[in-house]
This record gives structure tokens, C-alpha cells and sequence, in this order.
């Protein structure tokens, strides 16, 4: 890969970190005193961050570290399934349920677990083994991600995500061919 490219592209490493930041921050404005449409409204938001960080990460990342030979990650998707059970548990349960916020606790230990595995072993070994496709990994997240939260969206909030999914492209070509130096 081009040094250019490398520089411009974003590290599949720091997309899923940031992934995992945007989700702790989302847990943190979570409140059992709120009122349940808040909480509802909330765990929605994070269950749906959630699904698509997974499956983009499972298609993505995962597979190319089972490409690499590694076995690093095979835990890890037994923990996405636990998570997913909790969001579909999430979802049945009404936010006015008692159960609702002991769920949502679940699957919040659950998923700090998850990040603390994944950000202590699977990302270091990434960035030692797999540090060349790192930036092209990023560059499949970021779509796939993209598509995935798209497809969510009702059809003209999927031509806004489009939209900026476009920008977000230019940006990128933006970054790879301009001159190195500028006077």
C-alpha cells in the first residue's frame, strides 16, 4: 500500500475503538430514574450501534484475522451472541418493565467486557501482525458500517447517509492526492 494512502486511510484498529468510545458514552447517559421512553429510546440507540459494530466487525476484521491464521478472536464471537441475546431480551421487555433495566445492566457488563478483550488482545496482536491492512481494513469498515446503518434508516434518511458516506469518500481521495508539501 502507498504510504499516502496509508496516511489518509482511517486504521480499522482506531474505527473500532472509536466504536467502542461513542458505546461507553452512550452507557453512561443511561439512567434507571429517567423516564421509560427515554430509556427506551436510549437502549434503541445502543442496541443498534451495537448490531451494526458487531456484524461489520464479524465480516470485516474477524475474517481477515482468520485469514491470517490467528484463533485470537474465537471468544469473541460467543460474546457478540451473548450480546446479541441481550438485545433481542432488551427489546421484548417493555421500559417500564423492572426487568428492562437489569437487561439493559447485562448487557452493558456484558459488552465492557467484550471492549476490555478486544482493546487488551485482539487489537494489539492486530497491529503487530496485520499492521499492512490495517488502512484497507478501515476502509472496508467504514463502508460496510455505512451500508449497514443505511439500511436502517427510512429511505430518504438513507439518501442523507449516502450523501455523507459520498463526502466522506472525496475527503479521503482528497487526502491521498494532494501535495505532500504546500508552500
Amino acid at each position: 500500500m502507498k504510504p499516502l494512502f496509508r496516511s489518509a486511510a482511517p486504521s480499522i484498529a482506531d474505527m473500532i475503538r472509536a466504536d467502542h468510545a461513542r458505546v461507553m458514552f452512550a452507557f453512561h447517559r443511561y439512567s434507571v430514574h429517567a423516564r421509560p421512553g427515554v430509556r427506551r429510546a436510549l437502549a434503541a440507540t445502543i442496541c443498534r450501534l451495537l448490531e451494526v459494530h458487531a456484524q461489520a466487525e464479524e465480516e470485516v476484521f474477524y475474517a481477515e484475522l482468520r485469514k491470517a491464521g490467528s484463533a485470537v478472536e474465537r471468544d469473541l464471537g460467543t460474546e457478540h451472541e451473548e450480546m446479541r441475546r441481550l438485545i433481542t431480551a432488551l427489546r421484548a421487555t417493555p421500559a417500564d418493565d423492572p426487568s428492562f433495566d437489569a437487561v439493559f445492566m447485562e448487557l452493558m457488563r456484558t459488552v465492557i467486557h467484550h471492549v476490555a478483550d478486544e482493546e487488551t488482545t485482539v487489537l494489539p496482536y492486530a497491529e503487530t501482525h496485520l499492521a499492512e491492512r490495517l488502512a484497507p481494513m478501515g476502509v472496508r469498515f467504514m463502508s460496510r458500517r455505512a451500508q449497514l446503518m443505511a439500511s436502517q434508516l427510512p429511505a430518504k434518511k438513507s439518501l442523507v447517509m449516502g450523501a455523507g458516506a459520498l463526502i466522506a469518500g472525496v475527503f479521503v481521495l482528497r487526502r491521498l492526492f494532494r501535495p505532500a508539501h504546500r508552500a
